[in-house]
């Protein structure tokens, strides 16, 4: 048996649904999980030598996490919030990793015509309580659908738990509207059904969570941690930019800035950086390697204006990471671990 001090961090990833978009993403954060055989349920992160990556169920890796059978876990945010509970050991230490994404929402059938919002769904449960019947809603998220239909004055209703295909309730006849995640609408819509206005309960994407005690006990832990959420949190974050490079002939780099400046697409994240071309004159003037980061949605503005004011030998590149000045998610953890504040976010 292994020591407390020898003991690995356990990361628990997905076993199925959202496993092969874990591990596109563990590896463009530079974290690539190594698995040699794809039937085993443990692997190795060699960037972290301290971690085994053992594959869970998605919807079983928040339990792992709050009996601290595993450190660390990658699920649904939707999992997360429906199973939470007073006294957990479970931290969310980001919610927003950026695929896995999904809706919790309400759904009434089609033929409903004149039901479009929240507020005609209430209008419905108390007619229906007034005819000596319930709401009949059909679910797999009781505790969250709950709390949103009692928030908007919907009281009388009975949840009913499925499993399987919910969509087919409301046409099988054991439920009248239904609660349920959904990414396209593709299905709803294939079953005669359609969301509602103001029906949407949850925004879900994959989220990485941790045991407390693992992470205030273990600094092995809490180390693996702040890896993941640097690594995770640059990447993110250098998902929206790109890095143009180009050569500009001037009399300065002040005088090439000031160019270069002159639109907010070519403005930078601090300003571009501007350095000497080690190269013969030409015409009196100096050549100036001009290199900027622009968000995605200015990349062709960009160019434009580089042309403009004579750049040339434009190149652009994908942005792997962009560290900020320190971890946000991080010092949230720290801070909540601390008992200062929730580290979600």
């Amino acid at each position: 048996m292994l020591s407390e001090r020898s003991e690995p961090v356990r990361l628990a990833l997905p076993s199925k649904g959202m496993e092969a978009d874990t591990l596109a993403f563990m590896q463009s954060c530079g974290l690539a999980v190594h698995r040699p055989n794809p039937r085993q349920y443990t692997a190795t992160v060699s960037r972290i030598p301290d971690m085994v990556v053992i594959f869970q169920r998605a919807g079983d890796i928040l339990a792992k996490v709050d009996e601290r059978s595993v450190d660390l876990g990658i699920t649904g945010l939707d999992v997360v919030h429906e199973h939470d509970r007073e006294g957990s050991d479970v931290l969310i230490l980001h919610d927003a990793l950026g695929y896995g994404r999904c809706s919790l929402l309400l759904a009434v059938p089609e033929a409903w015509l004149d039901v479009t919002s929240v507020g005609d769904l209430a209008e419905i449960a108390t007619r229906a309580k007034a005819g000596g019947r319930e709401l009949r809603v059909a679910t797999k998220y009781a505790n969250l659908t709950q709390a949103f239909l009692y928030e908007r004055g919907i009281n009388h209703f009975r949840l009913v738990e499925a499993q399987g295909a919910i969509e087919a309730a409301p046409r099988m006849g054991y439920a009248d509207v239904v609660s349920d995640i959904v990414e396209t609408g593709t299905t709803l819509k294939d079953n005669g059904l359609k969301p509602i206005s103001g029906g949407t309960m949850l925004q879900s994407q994959a989220c990485l969570i941790g045991n407390r005690r693992s992470l205030r006990e273990n600094p092995r832990c809490l180390a693996a941690a702040r890896v993941m959420l640097e690594l995770f949190e640059a990447r993110l974050r250098a998902r929206r930019y790109y890095s143009i490079t180009a050569n500009i002939r001037g009399d300065s780099a002040e005088a090439v800035a000031r160019r270069v400046s002159g639109r907010t697409a070519t403005a930078g994240l601090r300003g571009p950086t501007v350095a000497r071309v080690h190269a013969p004159s030409d015409g009196g003037q100096d050549w100036y390697a001009v290199t900027v980061i622009v968000p995605g949605d200015d990349l062709l503005a960009a160019v434009d204006h580089l042309r403009d004011v004579g750049g040339s030998s434009v190149t652009v590149h994908a942005v792997e990471y962009i560290f900020a000045e320190r971890c946000a998610g991080y010092d949230r953890l720290l801070a909540a671990l601390e008992g200062r504040l929730a580290p979600a976010g």
